[in-house]
């Protein structure tokens, strides 16, 4: 093993980046970097300043990089393919949904926040990244003693980030310290030097994942489910359908929620669309369900069309459901002939033996 960690990765740069709602759940991490080592993870890259030279440090680990900002993954596609860092793979997309749905239990050695945003209006607390919940779930990723560094500027949230540190049970201090001000050891960001020559004040914390396991696993990594479908029959039209339906129409499960917005009718086509917002953990989605006459009179087949290339989570299947259910509702000879939706919404509408 030390000898395959000392090599460079089998595979060439890869210059650009990975969509975090396209990738495997969960990801073959060596298979996408081309060898077995150590997974590094930076959320929130910015310019890859950090990033790359960290990984031109350390060789003999994988280096994974999340980003939001389209600008960013960009001058980190740049970047590694001019400098040409062979241990570097990028990602866009939103960091809960690749650590939830992409990264396996206890896959990761060290995790990197430098000065993520603050958020500093009452208004937009709740999307502060670092909180209670999200140090569970970095906790159920990282391995045992694996490092979790934390960098900013921000007073308020220098206090926030210190409140939440001191309340997990899953990370201690490595230096003995809540935090320190200084690390000449580390890679500086650009936003970092900046922050020092305008005489702010940078907090570091540095801890590690402890011993203590975590009592259940709320992320599990989801589930890939078919490409849901449901085939009715129905004495209606789709100008029928169509003029029944009325938007917004909403949906309801515990954390799901279904949002039905607009309806397209197919120009050459015997088909509807259904625009539909799909919020559900780790992955929201706006995706289009279809209802399409099929060449058998009465009969529609109703499901997810591939436009944007979207993922059949339960969460689709039940938007789904609700969406036939809602058709099988509107008229009292309309029946399901058979579906393969999950979690059991149609089961007494279903004639299907």
């Amino acid at each position: 093993m030390t000898n395959q960690l000392a090599n460079q990765p089998t595979k060439p740069p890869v210059n650009k980046a990975y969509d975090v709602a396209r990738l495997s759940w969960p990801t073959d991490w060596p298979a996408l970097f081309g060898r077995d080592a150590p997974l590094v993870l930076e959320i929130g890259f910015g310019n890859a300043q950090f990033l790359v030279e960290w990984a031109q440090r350390q060789p003999e680990t994988n280096v994974l990089g999340v980003e939001i900002s389209l600008p960013s993954i960009r001058k980190a596609e740049q970047k590694v393919r001019v400098q040409g860092v062979p241990n570097v793979r990028v990602v866009v997309g939103d960091a809960r949904a690749l650590l939830w749905g992409a990264v396996p239990e206890g896959a990761l050695t060290a995790v990197y926040l430098n000065f993520p945003d603050p958020w500093h209006k009452a208004a937009h607390h709740q999307r502060k990244l670092i909180n209670d919940d999200f140090l569970t779930l970095l906790a159920t990723r990282l391995k045992r003693g694996g490092s979790l560094d934390i960098a900013t500027d921000d007073p308020g949230y220098q206090a926030h980030i210190a409140d939440c540190l001191q309340r997990t049970p899953y990370f201690t201090s490595r230096t003995g310290q809540l935090f320190v001000t200084d690390d000449p050891t580390r890679v500086r960001t650009k936003y970092e030097l900046k922050a020092l020559q305008e005489g702010r004040t940078c907090h570091y914390f540095q801890f590690g994942r402890n011993e203590t396991p975590t009592a259940v696993n709320t992320f599990p990594v989801p589930k890939e489910f078919p490409m849901p479908h449901a085939i009715i029959q129905s004495p209606l039209t789709l100008d029928d359908i169509a003029a029944r339906y009325s938007y917004p129409r909403e949906a309801a499960e515990g954390e799901l929620h279904v949002r039905f917005l607009r309806l397209y009718r197919g120009v050459s086509e015997q088909m509807l669309l259904v625009e539909t917002h799909v919020v559900e953990e780790p992955l929201p989605q706006r995706v289009a369900l279809f209802i399409q006459q099929r060449s058998q009179a009465g009969e529609y087949l109703l499901g997810l069309h591939d436009v944007g290339f979207p993922r059949p989570t339960v969460g689709v299947h039940r938007a789904l459901a609700h969406l036939t259910a809602w058709l099988v509702g509107q008229d009292s000879d309309t029946a399901v002939k058979h579906h393969n939706l999950q979690g059991g919404l149609l089961k007494s509408m279903s004639n299907e033996q």
